[in-house]
């Protein structure tokens, strides 16, 4: 017994410890669920930005600040998105962090002055340009909407370079679940693609409606799945529209026969039923574009595209 004990505690010794997964933590629900699914069982993500919170313009807190400092590997959009996050992000090596607008293989659109569109891949190649919705023109003040748009993950075709990022930062920590997060991965990407299909299908009988939406982040969508582009009440999700603003979106409305309007989940209503006031437009469901109704966990990007396209058609079916 003696012997048998001696052996075992010289095998205990010898023997390489089990690495356990990196501890992750992200900025928004979108991204760490594209993180939980890669991870699966392995282990657990942190999403920093509370629900009902603005993506935009959060305060991290000092529980957030010390999740930071333990965390193994921060995942997050860039300070186009999350500015608060930018100087804590700043004090992480490179290999602590991974800034998924920076990822290569992205596709990026850009607002220009006056709110004016186009696409450009990573590499910057510009595509042609859009557009723009006429009432942007008339108060550039309202908001300094210029550069990248960061709502991204919008365009389902970025969860794949997104992905495949996230695997590699993962295996580099963790090397010994490699083969895992590789085969989480191609799962993820298999439901989402198949989700794409679906949603392509749902929202091409719509493809010619006009409506207005509470702020301007719907461009990667609209454009993704070939539905005209979004009326936006307000340029910015802080800002508030000028009277000359809200008279030159109802002026645009009463123009583009646009029949739904959707308010944003966590922001005032008010505005938009404001501006469809006196009009045809019905006023449709609550959009939450960074999923702030959502839980985090794995499944919860596809559940956000989801519920986008279910909002939407749910209003434009109405007869």
């Amino acid at each position: 017994m003696r012997r048998q004990a001696s052996i075992a505690a010289l095998l205990s010794l010898t023997a390489a410890p089990a690495l356990a997964a990196p501890t992750v933590v992200t900025d928004i629900v979108p991204t760490g669920a594209l993180v939980q699914a890669v991870m699966g069982d392995l282990g657990g993500v942190r999403v920093l930005l509370p629900q009902g919170a603005s993506a935009h313009h959060y305060q991290m807190r000092p529980s957030d600040a010390q999740a930071l400092q333990d965390a193994d590997l921060v995942v997050w959009m860039g300070p186009e998105l999350a500015p608060w996050l930018d100087r804590a992000a700043g004090n992480l090596s490179d290999d602590a962090q991974l800034r998924l607008l920076g990822v290569e293989g992205v596709t990026l659109r850009s607002f220009s002055a006056g709110g004016e569109r186009h696409d450009h891949d990573h590499g910057h190649e510009h595509g042609d340009d859009h557009e723009h919705a006429d009432a942007h023109a008339h108060d550039h003040g309202d908001h300094d909407h210029s550069g990248n748009d960061p709502h991204a993950w919008l365009n389902p075709d970025n969860a794949a370079p997104w992905v495949d990022a996230i695997v590699a930062s993962l295996s580099e920590q963790d090397p010994e679940n490699a083969a895992t997060y590789r085969s989480n991965a191609d799962a993820i990407g298999q439901r989402i693609e198949a989700l794409d299909t679906t949603l392509t299908k749902r929202l091409a009988p719509h493809a010619d409606q006009r409506f207005i939406v509470f702020h301007d982040a719907y461009g990667y969508f609209t454009e993704h799945f070939g539905l005209q582009p979004a009326i936006p009440v307000s340029l910015g999700d802080a800002s508030t529209p000028s009277a000359a603003r809200i008279e030159g979106i109802q002026n645009e409305i009463a123009r583009s026969g646009a029949t739904c309007a959707f308010p944003e989940y966590a922001h005032d209503a008010g505005l938009v039923e404001t501006v469809i006031e006196g009009s045809d437009v019905r006023l449709g469901g609550e959009l939450s574009p960074a999923g702030g109704d959502l839980a985090p966990g794995a499944g919860q990007y596809e559940a956000l595209l989801t519920a986008m396209a279910d909002t939407m058609i749910a209003c434009f079916e109405v007869n």
